[in-house]
């Protein structure tokens, strides 16, 4: 099956960078400007418009060693809510304007307050482990005065997307660790596996080309992510030593794409460790197509299924 039209169209049109040949400082221009593209209001077309019950604001998470800006979605009702700590994919690149639309209606419509994190992109200096630092420092910190967010501390859940499934993924289980009850996560096309098995899944080999995630680029994102001497399977959910315990799981896998069995692999270790988990496929779907519902038509379905299942949850 190919992936909808919209897409190929946007593939077409939009000619990708030489992935393998970019220096830091090409990769680095690459990224702030596409990052501009992803917030600019045009961009709504293919990112989808925002939930207009929902407001949204930039805010400042302060940290003993550093502040991180968050984009926070607030449902119209005053009062307190449920938590939704969000992280966007990208891994190099992204940034939480590109997931409006999927927050903002969850904001909105749960009710719930989605705080998403703008966290450090991976680049020649920057590995993941810092992406996933910001994540669980984030929702740490929300936890601990959950009076100034104006959330309720025993509902909160996690939300990833992409590289931003594995901070969700790793969040989840040093919450676990730490003794934070968590009622849910959802981890939509999630990236699970950074060791050198990463591309040995069929999926990999089945959609290497894909118009919206490829190997190539896949290569440079683990490359990037888990510098020499770093511990791949620390950095990787379905090599933790221990998957039981944590929140019911939402795995959302769409079939056209090279992380696919990622996502299934993952979700098949939670149900083995006893994890509740559902995974939902969506055929025709291609990686990121939750960010994408102005060309991609399954982004509505998977919008629908994950504030389903967050309400249940939350």
């Amino acid at each position: 099956m190919k992936p909808p039209l919209g897409i190929r169209m946007l593939h077409a049109v939009r000619k990708q960078p030489d992935w393998t040949a970019m220096p830091a400082e090409a990769l680095d221009a690459f990224r702030d400007a596409e990052n501009r593209r992803r917030s600019s209001k045009l961009v709504r077309v293919i990112s989808g418009f925002p939930d207009r019950g929902a407001a949204i604001a930039w805010e400042r998470v302060v940290l003993p060693d550093r502040t991180l800006p968050v984009r926070v979605y607030r449902p119209p009702a005053h009062g307190t809510h449920p938590l939704v700590v969000h992280v966007h994919g990208g891994g190099f690149v992204g940034t939480a304007p590109q997931s409006d639309w999927i927050n903002s209606h969850l904001a909105a419509r749960l009710p719930a307050v989605v705080v998403s994190v703008e966290h450090r992109l991976i680049s020649r200096d920057t590995p993941l482990s810092a992406a996933v630092a910001d994540g669980w420092d984030v929702l740490r910190h929300i936890l601990d005065a959950p009076a100034r967010w104006g959330v309720d501390p025993a509902r909160a859940a996690l939300f990833g997307e992409s590289a931003g499934g594995v901070v969700a993924a790793l969040s989840a289980l040093r919450a676990r660790d730490a003794g934070l009850a968590l009622r849910a996560q959802v981890l939509v096309n999630p990236v699970a596996d950074l060791t050198s098995s990463a591309f040995d899944y069929p999926s990999m080999r089945e959609h290497a080309d894909s118009p919206t995630l490829t190997v190539t680029q896949m290569a440079l994102f683990l490359r990037l992510a888990v510098p020499d001497g770093t511990d791949a399977k620390a950095l990787s959910p379905l090599f933790a030593a221990d998957l039981s315990g944590l929140p019911p799981a939402l795995v959302v896998v769409p079939d056209l794409d090279p992380v696919a069995d990622h996502g299934r692999a993952y979700a098949e270790a939670l149900r083995t460790a006893g994890t509740p988990v559902r995974l939902t496929e969506h055929e025709g779907a291609p990686h990121a197509f939750v960010s994408m519902p102005g060309v991609v038509p399954q982004a509505k379905a998977a919008r629908t299924e994950i504030a389903g299942f967050l309400r249940t949850h939350l």
